[in-house]
């Protein structure tokens, strides 16, 4: 095979990895929105049942950092956060797929940004 054909060739296979990295990343994003809706509906449901307040997420927090030393994403912002999100988008199972394309920082600009749910369904 000459030089050209070999590089056509191993382009190829360059190709498959770089679309097998892309699925992947795509599915980790989907899981931590997955993830972080479910904390979000946790934590919603925990404050309307269980009177669940700002010492108490903050408690929760410290617990997970305690827990797992260096993980980000769960300060008692953060946390706040999904619940904010999970609760913007909870009676809105069309948007489901789009919300997991997004990345959580562009899933929190949309809802920081846009205050009609009009304008989130279209970003």
């Amino acid at each position: 095979m000459s030089e050209i054909e070999i590089t056509g060739v191993f382009e190829n296979v360059l190709g498959m990895i770089y679309s097998a990295k892309q699925k992947a990343e795509y599915q980790v994003n989907s899981t931590i929105i997955d993830l972080y809706w479910s904390i979000g509906e946790y934590v919603s449901k925990q404050i309307d049942v269980n009177g669940w307040g700002k010492s108490t997420v903050k408690a929760l927090s410290e617990y997970i950092l305690s827990k797992e030393p260096g993980i980000r994403g769960y300060s008692s912002q953060n946390i706040w956060r999904m619940k904010q999100f999970y609760e913007t988008y909870k009676d809105k199972p069309e948007l489901s797929k789009l919300l997991r394309e997004n990345t959580w920082s562009n899933n929190l600009h949309i809802i920081s940004k846009t205050k009609a749910m009009k304008k989130k369904n279209f970003i």
